[in-house]
């Protein structure tokens, strides 16, 4: 291992340190801020609203009564969908916001989307000494 590598290592090294520090003093407030998480969205024609939680979880569903009017079982099932998914996304930026002191947001953003490829690609880069934040 080169001198420069093992210094780029250990830069990284203390970074992570550092970090873990952090987010050990902030713990529990963090958890209790993620806990809290709900978002609303309201479908484009106001007769659904979606409430999720931190990880796009069902939290509550309220149809309003008009929507009886146009009985169209497959329709209504689309914006009930269509309105979750906006809401998990709102959901997923307020994470991604909150995690954003601790845990670049890319690199969050990644985590929460399932992109390991990414997620690893950014670690090695870490380790590496490019791409440096923080």
């Amino acid at each position: 291992m080169e001198t420069g590598d093992a210094a780029g290592m250990q830069v990284y090294v203390d970074e992570l340190k550092a970090r873990f520090v952090q987010l050990q003093g902030e713990a529990l407030s963090l958890h209790e801020r993620l806990r809290a998480v709900r978002v609303t969205e309201k479908s484009r024609d106001g007769l659904v609203s979606v409430t999720v939680g931190v990880r796009g979880e069902l939290v509550r569903l309220d149809i309003d009564p008009r929507v009886y009017r146009r009985p169209d079982a497959r329709s209504l099932a689309d914006v009930i969908v269509e309105t979750a998914r906006r809401a998990a996304a709102r959901a997923a930026d307020e994470v991604v916001e909150l995690f954003e002191p601790l845990v670049p947001a890319e690199q969050m953003r990644a985590h929460l989307d399932g992109d390991l490829e990414t997620v690893l690609g950014q670690l090695a880069g870490q380790m590496l000494g490019e791409g440096r934040q923080r």
